[in-house]
């Protein structure tokens, strides 16, 4: 069964920094993409970022492109979010999702098919 734990959310001020994680606990993290996502109070949840299984692709809305880097080290399982320049709009509960095949691209929240609880990031003005 997969897990996936964010962890690294919290209130900061806007033009901080966050590093968001997120662990795997499968036993085949290294054979998918793996994807941030996240959904502000009253909006639908929206694709942040991605990166393919070899960390060789990776993928940004253009809201964050420029400012959020995803990176991952398949040793650790773990999937990172570099978040800098950090906004007010970029407030939101960010998850960590799992894509649903195996050596597969995935951006969209369908082709996603395991996803974490949730990390919250406030960014005051």
């Amino acid at each position: 069964q997969v897990q996936l734990v964010e962890s690294g959310g919290g209130l900061v001020q806007a033009g901080s920094s966050l590093r968001l994680s997120c662990a795997d606990s499968g036993r085949t993290f290294s054979s998918y993409t793996m994807g941030w996502f996240r959904q502000a109070p009253g909006k639908d949840r929206e694709f942040v970022a991605a990166i393919t299984w070899g960390g060789g692709n990776t993928y940004y809305a253009d809201s964050v492109k420029g400012r959020f880097t995803i990176s991952r080290d398949n040793g650790k399982n773990t999937v990172y979010l570099q978040m800098n320049i950090l906004k007010p709009e970029d407030t939101a509960v960010y998850y960590c999702a799992k894509a649903a095949r195996i050596f597969t691209p995935a951006s969209r929240a369908q082709d996603f098919g395991s996803w974490g609880q949730g990390t919250q990031v406030t960014v005051s003005s």
